[in-house]
């Protein structure tokens, strides 16, 4: 089968891009202001990608035509449409579908190839979580496939296809399950087209305020998901989250097992879901315990409380396909992250920049240093997390300079810019990037006094970081897009004017 995808360049889509070209079809794709990584992953496939919507790709042919969520029906207000391919092929009547429900008919649900899908579901750290999970069932031979939206180190690619190991009934498949709309044709949660025999619920909080009204629509999305979980299946859910209490509250037919940061008083917290899991110790150094049995300790480089939770929920995963906890440590103790979480773009000491494949940790790096940071995060509780993991890590001495971009669609609409001074609260100095904002950034930010700065474009955001930027310093660059490349822009201006100093 020939498929061709709109909007082939996004982590899902290309990650679909990828396993149907691994299955044997022929893929080509479309798409508008791509950036790294899906755009190296899709040209190191050789994946023909065409620049943009036009209908001039009718001339293709294909079979089929795969939509990712990035098209709409949207015209200018002179009636020229934004995704003119789209609504040639709603006029000539050719066959589309969206991505979710291809991968669902095509590969994870195939007559005579049925996977068993592991489906990890949260506002935050879907990503981190995938990577854990199929690198701890890689550990364990299990030969698992995966669908993630980022690029996990321990694999550098964001999809394979499974292989059967002998040691599991069904191959297995590990699929980032995201609460976003499938299409503009379909609005239901891309997560319910993929029917999961395991099931994560990580955490659950408001967002996408342009298609949720409030966070319960989200909690009825979430148990859609539920739902279609058998009853043979298991739900690992996050115990201490109120809100996935709820979902739970409304009903759960398969097996559920919960985990924490800690035990309570009582096994069972409240409704469907009791502790069954938790962890005891630092970010860097815990133990984990499963139905009150102590079951190894975890030693790993990774900081923050939400890293604890996403291994926990990992291993508990795993757990549920017979891996043993022990083996699940020892993997995550190899486990390298994922690009664009807290990766290390470079450093700069005494005007030479390195990059970061010179550099094995940020840790110890010498006073002179000043370090610059990729992070995806966009949403204020990532923001706060991340930050207050990097405190930690860092101490209290060391000073964090946080530059983010609002760029989601619900940053952009302002819903949550109450939580950014909170959000920030870690960082010593923060820079909010305000172009294609309605909302005054500087207004939002004044909790913040004098630590917070805004710039309109990117050249005048390199400017103004480096002129408060002092060696030794550590910069977070956070976005969920490509950030107009600031990373390479701070890191050669910043050469330049440390070399200018002693």
């Amino acid at each position: 089968m020939h498929i061709h995808i709109l909007g082939i360049c996004g982590t899902f889509m290309g990650g679909l891009a990828a396993l149907a070209q691994a299955s044997g079809h022929r893929v080509t794709g479309c798409d508008q202001g791509v950036y790294p990584p899906m755009s190296d992953q899709l040209q190191a496939l050789g994946i023909e990608l065409t620049e943009g919507f036009g209908d001039e790709q009718l001339a293709l042919q294909p079979d089929l035509f795969v939509v990712g969520n990035v098209v709409s029906r949207h015209h200018s207000a002179h009636g020229v449409a934004k995704y003119p391919l789209m609504e040639s092929i709603l006029e000539l009547g050719l066959p589309y579908v969206s991505g979710p429900q291809w991968l669902s008919e095509h590969l994870l649900h195939r007559s005579g190839q049925e996977f068993h899908v592991l489906a990890v579901a949260g506002t935050h750290g879907k990503t981190t979580t995938s990577s854990m999970l199929a690198w701890i069932l890689e550990y364990a031979e299990l030969q698992p496939g995966y669908l993630i939206g980022g690029v996990p180190l321990n694999f550098n690619t964001s999809a394979r296809l499974p292989q059967r190991n002998g040691k599991t009934a069904r191959p297995l498949f590990v699929i980032e399950a995201d609460e976003y709309d499938t299409a503009f044709f379909d609005k239901r949660s891309k997560f319910v087209h993929y029917r999961p025999r395991t099931a994560i619920l990580n955490n659950l909080e408001f967002d996408h305020a342009d298609i949720f009204d409030d966070l319960k629509a989200i909690e009825r999305q979430f148990h859609h998901l539920v739902r279609t979980v058998p009853a043979k299946g298991r739900v690992i859910v996050n115990a201490q989250e109120s809100s996935l209490q709820r979902v739970m509250d409304m009903g759960c037919w398969s097996e559920c097992e919960g985990f924490a940061a800690q035990a309570r008083g009582s096994n069972k917290i409240t409704g469907q879901v009791s502790v069954d899991w938790h962890i005891l110790g630092p970010a860097e150094d815990f133990e984990i315990h499963h139905q009150g049995r102590f079951m190894g300790r975890l030693r790993w480089s990774l900081s923050g409380v939400h890293n604890q939770m996403n291994a926990l929920a990992a291993i508990a995963a795993a757990h549920h396909v017979g891996v043993d906890v022990a083996t699940g440590i020892q993997a995550l103790e190899g486990f390298q992250n994922v690009r664009r979480r807290m990766e290390l773009k470079g450093q700069v000491t005494l005007g030479a920049a390195s990059s970061a494949e010179n550099v094995e940790t940020s840790a110890g790096l010498g006073p002179q240093t000043v370090s610059v940071y990729d992070d995806f995060a966009h949403h204020p509780t990532a923001i706060q997390t991340t930050l207050e993991g990097l405190r930690r890590q860092l101490g209290h001495k060391a000073r964090i300079l946080c530059v983010f971009e609002p760029r989601s669609n619900t940053m952009k609409l302002g819903s949550m810019k109450a939580l950014l001074p909170q959000a920030l609260e870690c960082a010593d100095l923060s820079f909010c990037h305000t172009q294609g904002l309605d909302w005054d950034a500087q207004e939002a930010l004044a909790p913040l006094g004098t630590r917070a700065m805004c710039a309109s474009s990117i050249e005048s955001m390199v400017e103004l970081v480096s002129a408060h930027t002092r060696a030794g310093d550590h910069i977070v660059c956070m976005s969920n897009g490509g950030f107009g490349g600031i990373h390479a822009k701070l890191l050669s201006h910043l050469a330049g004017a440390l070399g200018r100093t002693s």
